[in-house]
């Protein structure tokens, strides 16, 4: 005859097995939560317009722009960071290759200054700085009034294809790069084409000037 101890001593160890693949499971579950960081930020275009004014066509547009940690280590370092941004203009057509109406690009730069500790951005003419890197980085990719036609070079209600781009001018970095100054080979960032169509605005008509 069985005894009371014979009879649950089986029970219980199903029991505490039971118990011990649950709270298995729920710390894998939360392991796994826990362990997952965010995806990294990517740089992008995120909007880009072409505008008619007086002088002609001018870009504005507003790029995301996201350093790996090769590049960060790179600028508390003092190296300068060269980036282009590119555009490409072409009118399509039916029956042939689409029409290139223009290759722009613009030379922009970003450094730390050691000295003031503050960040430099070169955008165009304009230099300006700033206390952090996002800020920077933000004034890095926004793009006001950037020329890139003169006045007449479209013709008004036709449609244009246009494509944007941000890249790290890697054929202007110092040479050597600071040898041991900085380490990692991820020396390389550019945004995805950012691809739009538009109609071209008439211009508006020239202003006269003031009479005597």
């Amino acid at each position: 005859m069985l005894s009371t101890m014979d009879f649950f001593t089986p029970c219980y160890a199903r029991r505490e097995a039971a118990i011990r693949w649950l709270a298995g499971l729920f710390l894998g579950f939360w392991l796994s939560g826990a362990g997952a960081a965010p995806a990294p930020e990517k740089s992008a275009v995120k909007q880009a317009a072409i505008q008619v004014t007086q002088q002609g066509y001018v870009l504005n547009a507003d790029v995301n722009i996201a350093l790996n940690g090769t590049l960060e280590n790179a600028l508390t370092k003092g190296i300068n960071l060269p980036f282009l941004l590119e555009l490409e203009l072409t009118r399509p057509r039916n029956w042939w290759f689409d029409e290139d109406i223009a290759e722009s690009a613009r030379k922009l730069r970003i450094y730390y200054h050691l000295l003031l500790r503050r960040y430099v951005v070169e955008t165009g003419y304009t230099t300006r700085t700033v206390a952090s890197l996002s800020e920077a980085l933000a004034m890095l990719g926004r793009v006001e009034a950037w020329q890139v036609l003169e006045r007449g070079a479209l013709k008004p209600g036709q449609r244009y294809d246009a494509r944007l781009r941000l890249r790290l001018d890697t054929a202007q970095l110092p040479k050597p790069l600071s040898i041991g100054a900085v380490t990692g080979d991820k020396w390389e960032l550019a945004t995805p084409w950012y691809d739009w169509s538009f109609e071209a605005p008439a211009s508006p008509p020239p202003v006269s000037p003031p009479l005597p």
